[in-house]
């Protein structure tokens, strides 16, 4: 049965430049952070990945990848997926276009903020390519370099098992959403004629209204924003902590063509995003 895992799939240990955990430290902090699985992409190098995988045991999945460094940017290689990293920074990629899933969220390793605005305009990109209807996964990872970093964001994926397969084949397929920490929990269903749908599925409405449902935890008075094929079309702020942080909204297939949602804190940082839900 399908299931909801926690992972970070941008990770590095010394091997890579900058990078300053060794093989045993970034195990431990991924277990730390509640992680399920990490994927270890150092710098054009795989060679840490045995070391890591003896490592980690039954309890922790590394998948195998590289950071592909190119003068028109990094990209991740993760064998079934390619993932443009950080597309706007701090080494923006030429042509986000060619790679199957777009990483708009990268962690605080060149910045003291876990949500810049280089993060901001890849998360731009990402949209306006959904309106424009190419329709790619969005992900989030921490980019590890230092300690303190494994986890913030990380990407929390709907999967058959937790193997190196199935987590990617449910980050391929949208059934993925982004968050800061292991501290914040979501879930966002529509649902239609009794048929329900989850993050990155189709629902088949026959031009039936959609009641959709997000709820949140881990991010009181947060600011949940529904983004749609025309933009934005709905906003509610959570409430204070104690009370049940549930948003729910009406709409359609004609009147919203997708759906995915974002929440924000009061200042406006990102807490998480999701990958689109398509209405048809």
């Amino acid at each position: 049965m399908a299931r909801w895992y926690r992972g970070d799939l941008h990770t590095h240990t010394r091997r890579s430049h900058a990078g300053e955990l060794t093989p045993a430290q970034l195990v431990a902090a991924a277990r730390a952070a509640g992680l399920d699985f990490i994927a270890i992409t150092e710098h054009q190098a795989t060679d840490t990945y045995a070391e890591l995988r003896a490592l980690a045991g039954d309890d922790l999945l590394v998948i195998p990848g590289r950071e592909v460094l190119t003068d028109h940017g990094h990209w991740l290689d993760l064998g079934a997926l390619r993932v443009v990293a950080h597309p706007f920074g701090p080494y923006p990629s030429s042509d986000p276009g060619e790679f199957d899933v777009v990483e708009v969220w990268n962690g605080s390793w060149s910045s003291d903020l876990p949500w810049n605005a280089d993060n901001e305009a890849a998360l731009a990109y990402w949209g306006r390519e959904l309106i424009e209807g190419r329709v790619r996964p969005a992900i989030g990872n921490s980019d590890v370099h230092l300690p303190g970093q494994l986890g913030t964001p990380q990407t929390v994926v709907l999967a058959d098992a937790l193997s190196p397969a199935e987590i990617l084949a449910g980050v391929g397929t949208g059934h993925c959403w982004a968050t800061e920490s292991s501290d914040v929990d979501l879930s966002f269903t529509a649902r239609t004629f009794g048929h329900d749908a989850d993050i990155g599925d189709r629902l088949e409405t026959g031009a039936a209204p959609v009641a959709l449902r997000v709820e949140v935890s881990g991010a009181p008075a947060g600011l949940v924003t529904f983004r749609t094929a025309h933009g934005r079309l709905h906003a509610e702020t959570l409430p204070p902590p104690g009370q049940p942080a549930v948003i729910e909204w009406a709409t359609s297939a004609r009147e919203s063509g997708f759906v995915r949602v974002e929440v924000r804190h009061p200042d406006g940082r990102m807490a998480a995003l999701t990958n689109p839900i398509t209405l048809a």
